[in-house]
């Protein structure tokens, strides 16, 4: 009880250094701080964590699990807070998704868009998505592969109850801020060949508390920021 009381008093300051160093990723690369969305991933934390991050001006929060993430968003409807899921999608999961989030960060098949689609109430503003891109390769990690993406974005981008953002990444983790930027430079130049082709994109969901300063030098609109907020689980 006493780390959980200490964990939930050092959020705020947590949460204030995370801001702190958007601020200056934003400065050192010309860009207004104001145009990095800060989503504190709140997966596996309890309600009094997001509740000491709401209480310090934090209203978005990301979720992995939907087992996890629906006890959260009903125990808290009302308070103000934008859900955004990040998680994998499976196709069984689709319908609750479409009911209680507004983001969807890792969407990669056509399927789980049409189903989200058909799910999203209609009393309920579109549901904003973003396609996420496996960069690196590896079968073992979601995403749709780069040469595969403008398809599926032209047909994401006609379904009618999603809005399609933007797109997002997850790369190998690098402690070199060269090859950092290299993948989200990547990343970037995608999203800047589907607005050729005539699609009205403006997110980039990249970086984590690794990596975040390369993220936003190369352009990150949203970063999901976990540990460096609620620290470490153990």
């Amino acid at each position: 009880m006493t780390n959980d009381i200490r964990s939930m008093n050092e959020i705020p300051e947590r949460l204030n250094s995370v801001r702190e160093r958007i601020r200056a990723a934003a400065a050192a690369s010309g860009r207004d701080p104001d145009q990095v969305t800060l989503l504190a991933v709140s997966k596996t934390r309890p309600v009094s964590d997001i509740l000491a991050a709401h209480a310090a001006g934090q209203r978005r929060f990301g979720e992995n699990y939907l087992q996890d993430a629906l006890p959260k968003v009903r125990g808290l409807d009302g308070a103000d807070i934008e859900w955004h899921f990040i998680g994998r999608l499976q196709s069984n999961k689709t319908a609750e998704v479409a009911h209680h989030f507004a983001w969807v960060h890792g969407l990669d098949r056509l399927k789980h868009a049409e189903r989200l689609s058909t799910q999203r109430p209609a009393e309920l503003p579109p549901l904003q998505v973003c396609i996420q891109v496996n960069m690196s390769g590896e079968a073992s990690k979601g995403g749709v592969a780069p040469d595969e993406l403008p398809g599926l974005a032209l047909a994401v981008a006609a379904l009618p109850r999603l809005r399609l953002r933007g797109l997002m990444t997850m790369p190998d983790p690098s402690s070199e801020p060269q090859v950092q930027r290299e993948a989200f430079a990547r990343l970037r130049g995608l999203l800047d060949g589907l607005r050729a082709q005539g699609l009205a994109l403006d997110t980039l969901s990249m970086g984590m508390s690794g990596d975040m300063e390369a993220a936003i030098a190369e352009g990150a609109t949203i970063v999901r920021i976990g540990t460096d907020i609620f620290g470490s689980r153990g």
